[in-house]
């Protein structure tokens, strides 16, 4: 059993559990994700001219995101609830590509970082305009979810290529 001590999220009986961040400083934590969803043209242009039967797509799909952001602890089992103090989410149609790419920074002052919540409300973004879609077409296909960037606590990060 000793080499499971090494694991922040298992304890020492080998049992998952949430890392204990009481002794860490509060500071201000940022997280920028990203993803996109690949649709065909005809979806495309509906959702630009407002013509998706369910309604505004991408308003729709932003309240999705910023929900989710906001419920990441609940979805995912070990992370801690974090207060958050802004929740960006926005969408750029690329009609070259035929896909809509989400863009989610998350920003809270708090003793862990918001990487989660920022590629949890993209995720959650996406999966929203799939289904708002779905009735036109269900070939869509979402992906390219990653974190782009990250500020505060013991480290940044900022994805290179």
């Amino acid at each position: 059993m000793e080499n499971i001590k090494k694991f922040t999220h298992i304890n020492n009986n080998g049992k998952a559990k949430m890392v204990d961040v009481s002794k860490k400083e509060d500071t201000l934590r940022t997280a920028t994700a990203r993803g996109y969803i690949i649709l065909n043209a005809q979806i495309i242009k509906k959702i630009r001219e407002n013509k998706i039967q369910k309604g505004d797509v991408l308003a729709v799909a932003r309240i999705a995101g910023i929900n989710a952001a906001k419920k990441t602890w609940e979805l995912i089992p070990l992370c801690h609830q974090i207060r958050l103090t802004c929740i960006d989410l926005d969408f750029e149609i690329s009609d070259s590509e035929n896909k809509i790419i989400a863009v989610s920074t998350i920003k809270g002052y708090d003793k862990t970082g918001v990487e989660m919540e920022a590629l949890t409300s993209v995720a959650l973004s996406l999966i929203a305009i799939y289904d708002m879609c779905k009735a036109v077409s269900k070939e869509m296909i979402i992906s390219g979810i990653e974190l782009i960037k990250k500020t505060g606590g013991k480290s940044d990060y900022e994805k290179t290529c």
